[in-house]
């Protein structure tokens, strides 16, 4: 955010140039991930499943939080603090999962990119894939060369463009304000409806923004930090910024489910390019284009800060800074193989989201006991409440997860 002059200095008392990292966390919760999911739960269970939406959105506010929180206290990131306070072996370990989250991340920002660019201009997936990494890769040669200011400003503007995007598609497709109410009551029908709540989990609180977001807030203000009256008044700007981005997001994920339950329901169109069709159909040619200028703008945008993510979880855990073009190489490898052999792209989302849904409880649950030690946070340290929520929602979702495995092997 920039403001010259008195501006400037009016803005800075009020605590506005303060936020901004949130918005870049919160891109990860409205990823091409988030559209398989909650296009293909809109469209085949319809409203039924937009209480997990809400759920995993309230969760996500308090989560990033926690991750921010973590940081202002220490100066240090998440994947920091586990090597520093964690056995050698669970840091290992955590580092691998956290690897594997990341890989799935890319997978789903990079395919995303790929179908977008395929709906709009007709490009081949694979090369759509290319495409969508080399932007990614830009966007990041473009944080550093100008800073994070600029950079946030940026994933911002592209994180608008989805906003406007389901919008303008929520309004053009007139939802049962009563099938909204009543899609707010937790159940479920089937295993296959678990499946998909488990995937909409893993797009919506994302594991990767979890590692992530500490590094978002030590380098916007690292000078802001230097003193315990700095802390508390980024920690203040920081509850403002996550509940402000963290809202958003949640209103574009509810929109999406909103959108598939009122234009595509009974149309059977669980995939992204099966869903563009029917919404050209059911609610036009614009409607439609800006579905495919915001998965686009996802793609591109999550990407990126996917890539960022990866880069700070191999620094934090072994202290080795890595090139972005090698990082931005190595996670993006396995989404081309995935678009090269053909395999559904649609499918490979939503499977890549369920990946990310188990790696949630390993992200989550290291940081509630580092913000729950005194030792850790000092005077920064949780509150019981917090820490006995965020324990009721760590738990929930390990239960998920567990449940949805066997579940899965049952068949």
């Amino acid at each position: 955010m920039y403001a010259p002059g008195p501006l400037k200095r009016q803005l800075s008392r009020s605590g506005l140039l303060l936020l901004g990292p949130a918005f870049v966390a919160a891109v990860a919760y409205v990823d091409p991930g988030n559209f398989a999911t909650n296009i293909a739960a809109g469209a085949t269970y319809g409203y039924l499943l937009c209480w997990v939406v809400v759920g995993a959105n309230l969760m996500a506010v308090l989560v990033q939080y926690l991750a921010a929180k973590a940081s202002i206290a220490t100066g240090q990131t998440l994947p920091q603090l586990c090597r520093d306070h964690f056995k050698r072996s669970t840091s290992t370990a955590l580092w691998g999962q956290a690897e594997l989250v990341a890989i799935a991340t890319d997978l789903a920002e990079v395919v995303g990119g790929a179908i977008a660019l395929n709906l709009l201009f007709d490009i081949p997936l694979l090369l759509g894939g290319v495409i969508t990494g080399a932007v990614s890769f830009g966007l990041l040669i473009y944080q550093s060369k100008r800073g994070q200011r600029p950079f946030e400003a940026v994933i911002i503007g592209l994180l608008a463009v989805v906003l406007v995007g389901f919008v303008v598609s929520t309004v053009q497709s007139e939802p049962s304000a009563a099938g909204v109410v009543g899609g707010m009551v937790p159940r479920l029908d089937g295993t296959e409806s678990l499946v998909l709540a488990a995937g909409m989990l893993g797009a919506t609180v994302m594991p990767h923004a979890i590692w992530l977001h500490g590094a978002l807030v030590t380098d916007r203000h690292w000078k802001t930090l230097g003193s315990p009256a700095g802390k508390t008044r980024v920690l203040r700007a920081t509850r403002a910024d996550v509940a402000v981005a963290m809202a958003l997001a949640g209103a574009v994920n509810l929109s999406m489910v909103v959108v598939a339950a009122a234009a595509l329901d009974g149309t059977g169109a669980d995939s992204l390019d099966a869903a563009y069709s029917a919404i050209s159909v059911r609610l036009g040619e614009v409607p439609a284009l800006l579905f495919a200028l915001a998965l686009l703008a996802s793609g591109f945008a999550s990407s990126s800060v996917g890539t960022y993510a990866g880069s700070v979880i191999l620094e934090g855990f072994w202290r080795r800074h890595v090139p972005l073009a090698v990082r931005r190489l190595v996670t993006l490898l396995p989404a081309l193989l995935i678009l090269a052999i053909g395999i559904d792209p649609s499918r490979a989302l939503v499977v890549s989201q369920v990946v990310l849904s188990f790696g949630i409880p390993c992200a989550l649950w290291p940081l509630v006991k580092l913000t729950a030690s005194r030792r850790v946070m000092g005077d920064f340290v949780n509150r019981w409440t917090t820490t006995l929520t965020a324990c009721l929602v760590a738990t929930a979702i390990s239960v998920l997860n567990v449940v949805l495995i066997v579940l899965t092997f049952r068949g």
